[in-house]
């Protein structure tokens, strides 16, 4: 499944609006923000960089006064890391990923879970993401913008509305490539915790990609609460994505 993933990683970052490709790896550069979560590089399955290679790769982020960053799958590509190492690039984090499969989906009986249709729903999902993520990513026009681009370029947003019209919680998952599919992003305000709304909203964003012909869905998580949600869901272990970044 690694090899699925990283190619997905690489269709991905294809897809950005602005994109670099040197020496094995694929960079992702979305000119509205600076923020290192949306400009990264990956590499290709099976990449072997030399020197010049990374060096080349580093040029593609200083010359946009970027973090020279990276996201993948190791075992995909496992002469990668030893190569970024040598050029100073250390481990920002390893995370687990997990995959779901139509033989392995649940639906939990848990709230509807809707498609956004207007402008104010996706700006009421963008702001209830950033408070469920403690403002890492402010909500801006340009974050609802995003999540538009992402229903409207074979994705899928979905989300839980509030008593007050507003969203309690959403996520969205990304066009499928290869064969398979990231879900990302799923979050609930800190009002609306405990009401099985990331259940309902993985539940349902990972049925949409299975039928639009997805073969699977994939996910990283960020603690063992959010994991055993999952899990419910259908959610195996799969393999582990490591980031990596030069700040020196």
């Amino acid at each position: 499944m690694g090899t699925n993933v990283q190619l997905f990683a690489v269709a991905h970052l294809r897809r950005r609006p602005e994109v670099a490709e040197t020496g094995g790896f694929v960079a992702g550069f979305d000119p509205s923000t600076s923020t290192p979560f949306l400009n990264y590089a990956t590499p290709l399955p099976g990449a072997r960089p030399t020197a010049e290679d990374v060096r080349a790769l580093i040029g593609a982020f200083r010359e946009r006064d970027l973090l020279p960053r990276l996201e993948f799958a190791p075992d995909a590509a496992p002469d990668v890391e030893q190569a970024l190492r040598q050029a100073g690039f250390t481990t920002e984090a390893q995370h687990e990923y997990l995959v779901c499969t139509p033989d392995t989906l649940s639906t939990p009986p848990t709230p509807l879970a809707e498609v956004p249709n207007t402008e104010a729903d996706f700006a009421a999902i963008d702001a209830a993401l950033s408070e469920a993520f403690d403002n890492v990513f402010p909500p801006s026009p340009e974050g609802a913008a995003r999540l538009r681009e992402v229903k409207e370029s074979g994705g899928t947003i979905r989300f839980v509305r509030a008593p007050d019209g507003g969203c309690a919680g959403g996520g969205s998952s990304s066009a499928i490539a290869e064969g398979t599919s990231e879900l990302a992003g799923v979050g609930t305000r800190p009002a609306f915790r405990g009401q099985g709304i990331a259940g309902s909203v993985t539940a349902a964003l990972t049925g949409d990609m299975f039928a639009k012909g997805a073969e699977s869905v994939w996910l990283e998580f960020s603690g063992d609460g959010s994991r055993r949600v999952y899990e419910r869901v259908g959610y195996r272990p799969s393999g582990t994505r490591l980031y990596m970044s030069l700040t020196q």
